[in-house]
């Protein structure tokens, strides 16, 4: 399954492969990480990584366009790691069931590893930026591959339509997908994954 980088934000500007944008990423990732979003103006971020304001807007025309793609790169770990789980399984049920196993682990890994980048992802879920849809939709895709290739292999039925297998299947995952319901999981964090994945795969029983 081949992976395509996440889209720049409209609200990026400038060379997409500038080293300039590199380093106002790397710095505001830092400074974030140390300060917090929410909390950070462009100002302050201009005066950290001594940059003017007006030099870091010739690259993004937002705080929101530099937290995006921090976002995005935090999204595309998460979506690296369960990609390789799903791709070290031979057939779908344990593909499925190593899906589930990851997307848990590496959103919790994500919240508990820094909380203060934790506060991008939980604004980018409240205001639904492109970054987040797109993760979501890439997650969605892969379930859909699963699924398919399950029914193909005759390991899971075919009789209900398999985009509403797949939405059904991914509002599961959902809260352990989306940084605002995670926070209220954490109870569950260890039975979780097998016992929604076991769930789910006697659902799909042919």
């Amino acid at each position: 399954m081949t992976k395509t980088s996440p889209p720049l934000p409209a609200s990026t500007r400038g060379p997409a492969d500038h080293e300039v944008r590199d380093q106002i990423v790397a710095a505001a990732t830092e400074h974030f990480s140390r300060y917090g979003y929410e909390k950070t103006t462009v100002s302050d971020l201009a005066k950290s990584i001594g940059f003017s304001k007006a030099y870091i807007y010739k690259f993004f025309g937002s705080k929101q366009a530099i937290g995006e793609v921090i976002c995005a790169n935090c999204l595309r770990e998460i979506e690296t790691e369960v990609g390789a789980a799903v791709a070290g399984a031979d057939a779908p049920p344990e593909r499925l069931r190593r899906m589930f196993k990851a997307l848990i682990e590496e959103s919790l890994r994500l919240f508990f590893q820094d909380r203060k980048l934790y506060e991008i992802a939980a604004s980018a879920a409240t205001e639904r930026w492109q970054a987040v849809l797109a993760y979501e939709e890439r997650i969605q895709t892969l379930l859909r591959d699963v699924l398919q290739e399950g029914r193909q292999s005759g390991d899971f039925e075919r009789k209900t339509p398999l985009d509403e297998t797949a939405m059904a299947i991914y509002l599961v995952m959902r809260p352990y997908l989306n940084p605002l319901l995670l926070q209220h999981s954490f109870e569950y964090n260890k039975e979780a994954p097998t016992l929604l994945s076991s769930l789910v795969l006697r659902s799909l029983s042919p």
